[in-house]
């Protein structure tokens, strides 16, 4: 399950930013997942909701957008959007196919709270 090792790398970016801006509460973290990113959603927010207790996050939120397969095809140049990991082309059935989005995994959010 690297989905843990993830969200702890995860941990030491968002409590290292945190102190940065003085920050004493996460609120919430929104991540973007693509299809072939390698990684479970579900176990991702599972590991989450683990390893959030007794940090700054503890009542934290999180978003998992799920971004699905974006090909554009070469030989008809059409494109195909798939949340499967069938790489043949909608339109004309190619296997030409080049990705432009599915395979990323991005910290896109953090909500933090400071005391003022």
């Amino acid at each position: 399950m690297h989905e843990l090792s993830i969200i702890a790398n995860l941990f030491e970016l968002l409590e290292e930013q945190a102190g940065k801006v003085g920050a004493n509460k996460i609120t919430l973290v929104k991540l973007k997942v693509g299809v072939l990113s390698g990684v479970v959603p579900e176990l991702l927010q599972t590991a989450f909701d683990i390893y959030k207790k007794d940090t700054l996050a503890a009542e934290a939120e999180l978003v998992i957008e799920k971004v699905p397969l974006r090909m554009i095809c070469q030989n008809c140049h059409q494109e195909t959007i798939r949340n499967d990991i069938i790489f043949t082309c909608s339109f004309c059935g190619s296997s030409q196919l080049e990705k432009k989005e599915g395979t990323e995994l991005i910290l896109e959010k953090v909500e933090l709270e400071i005391d003022e």
